[in-house]
């Protein structure tokens, strides 16, 4: 499942790129998790088909519903 914003930040095209398996990747065998203040929560995958890309992807607080995700150039393992 996404969240109506999820669908409208993806149709950007430096979000378009990011494929459906790579999110479920990132919600089911996340190399990280935070969980913020909000209840969201953060999830992150590393991509070797994007270059070795971490791949952010950030859920409701029901941990399936996909809110955002982007490629975050600023992630340190």
């Amino acid at each position: 499942m996404t969240t109506a914003y999820f669908e409208a930040m993806r149709a950007r095209p430096d979000r378009a790129v990011i494929r459906l398996e790579w999110l479920d990747r990132a919600v089911k065998s996340p190399i990280r998790e935070v969980i913020q203040q909000d209840g969201r929560i953060r999830r992150w995958a590393v991509i070797p088909e994007a270059e070795g890309k971490h791949l952010r992807v950030v859920l409701l607080p029901d941990g399936e519903t996909v809110h955002h995700a982007f490629f975050d150039r600023g992630f340190k393992s």
